[in-house]
């Protein structure tokens, strides 16, 4: 069987890349990284629109090539089944796969108030009004689940769930998003995993592709 290959764009700007990354690496896939020039159409526009539907990143294993980010995380699942991606228990894993989806779809406001960019601080940044409802969204959600599931992540044990909001973690870090006790020590949770300390670094010795007049700061 050939090693699996996952392609990625940007580590500093692209949430859906380091999904990805953090998916496979969650599962223990043995994969090698495979980056896509930022200058791509797609890539490019996956970067600034931070859309799930481009075609990055994408798994390519035992010659099978999976794209969107959901279907990436299923497809791990079957093939580490082990690997705690998803809960044991049924209505755990139900609500997980909800909560992902909704991360997938939604939260547009947030995604063009506050990009993703890790090397980057902003303190007291404004955050657009349109913005504060899906704020408010997200951090309902993480203080539910960390309530019933008892963290510190927000299944108990890292899980889908956890690899689709990270980015979001980064971007109330970047925005200076003003957090309450739970949240807070949640996203220092999600922060000093060696996966992350991993990604960021490697962000921040990425050379600056993007010009940050196109990333509509």
């Amino acid at each position: 069987m050939d090693k699996a290959t996952l392609s990625i764009s940007s580590k500093n700007y692209s949430s859906w890349s380091l999904r990805g990354w953090l998916l496979a690496k969650f599962s223990g896939l043995d994969f090698e990284v495979e980056r896509v020039p930022p200058d791509d159409a797609d890539a490019r526009k996956e970067l600034l629109l931070l859309s799930p539907s481009i075609l990055v990143p994408c798994l390519t294993h035992d010659g099978i090539k999976v794209w969107d980010t959901l279907a990436i995380a299923e497809y791990l699942k079957e093939v580490r089944p082990r690997s705690g991606l998803l809960p044991a228990d049924r209505a755990a894993r139900a609500h997980c796969r909800a909560i992902s989806g909704e991360m997938h779809s939604g939260f547009s406001s947030l995604r063009s108030a506050l990009p993703m960019n890790l090397k980057r601080h902003f303190p007291r940044h404004k955050v657009w009004a349109r913005a504060i409802g899906d704020i408010e969204r997200i951090t309902a959600i993480w203080r539910e689940c960390l309530a019933a599931y008892g963290g510190p992540y927000l299944f108990g044990k890292r899980s889908m769930a956890d690899a689709m909001y990270a980015p979001v973690v980064t971007r109330f870090l970047t925005y200076d998003v003003k957090l309450d006790a739970p949240c807070t020590a949640y996203c220092g949770c999600i922060m000093a995993l060696p996966e992350m300390i991993e990604w960021i670094e490697a962000a921040k010795q990425e050379p600056d592709d993007i010009d940050e007049l196109d990333m509509e700061f």
